[in-house]
């Protein structure tokens, strides 16, 4: 990718990703969220083909292949399923993103005990200032809608959590060297697995087809699983975890802020406060080199 693209990437990262919440939001009523998810990969996996095939992308070897299936199971099928079915339930898509927001301190975690990943000073201030600020929003938004907050909302949301930073982690571990389009085809090929074992098993594939639901569909399939996708395992792949995941925090101002402009969801000066203190904190874990 062309250098300046590395400069943009992040931020055109992190506003593509918070659509996902709103584009998920705007989709679900006229559809189930596992079976949404279903044809959304059919789509996906069509649509890298097609790049494959244009770009002429190296295939991977046997076991790359199951390293990939086994990390798109998490960051697409775990992840997306989480999120997706936690705002089908009720739980509001600014809070949704809040939690599933707090990857970079469970990442960091992660990758510290298991992993013996560094963090200096810098950073480890950074996160926590993060994690402050992401505090603040969700207290700000604690009154929104609060008692549709419901037990399996809320463990759906954390099931996307802890599948997002463990699929993450294993990304930078095992595929430094996986062409960035084979390696999103064979993702998307682990997701599509275990999305459409639930679908078939829980759902009814009812479908109510209407403008919405196509707008959503389109954004989220070319936006979202595409474009969005590429930008993370290419900034997973070039830089340090800590860095990458230190992006998830802008994520949910960014995602509470459309759905209080498209919702009307409440956006007050905690969630102000929480947003500024987000982008210091993401500012001190970006610009620290781990030596420091």
């Amino acid at each position: 990718m062309p250098f300046n693209l590395s400069k943009i990437a992040p931020f055109l990262f992190v506003w593509l990703w918070s659509t996902g919440f709103i584009g998920a939001k705007y989709g679900l009523p006229y559809i189930e969220p596992f079976f949404m998810l279903f044809l959304r990969f059919c789509f996906v996996i069509l649509v890298f083909l097609i790049l494959i095939k244009i770009y002429q992308s190296t295939w991977l070897n046997r076991n790359q292949s199951i390293q990939q299936i086994i990390v798109g199971t998490l960051i697409h099928g775990g992840y997306l399923g989480g999120v997706f079915f936690a705002i089908k339930l009720g739980v509001p898509a600014g809070i949704t993103a809040i939690i599933v927001g707090l990857q970079p301190i469970i990442t960091t975690v992660i990758g510290r005990l298991f992993l013996n990943q560094s963090l200096n000073t810098k950073q480890s201030i950074g996160l926590l200032l993060g994690f402050v600020g992401i505090s603040l929003v969700i207290l700000e938004n604690t009154s929104i809608d609060t008692q549709n907050m419901n037990i399996f909302g809320l463990t759906a949301c954390l099931v996307a959590l802890i599948s997002i930073s463990l699929g993450t982690l294993l990304q930078k571990q095992l595929a430094s060297n996986v062409p960035l389009l084979t390696g999103s085809f064979y993702q998307y090929i682990g997701a599509i697995i275990l999305i459409s074992i639930v679908t078939f098993s829980v759902e009814t594939q009812d479908v109510i087809f209407s403008t919405e639901l196509f707008l959503a569909m389109s954004w989220l399939v070319i936006g979202l699983s595409v474009l969005a996708i590429l930008l993370l395992l290419y900034m997973i792949r070039e830089g340090e975890v800590s860095k990458v995941t230190s992006y998830f925090y802008l994520v949910p101002p960014a995602a509470v802020f459309q759905s209080w402009l498209l919702f009307d969801e409440r956006l007050g000066g905690w969630a102000i406060i929480g947003t500024i203190l987000t982008v210091i904190g993401v500012v001190l874990v970006i610009k620290s080199n781990t030596n420091s």
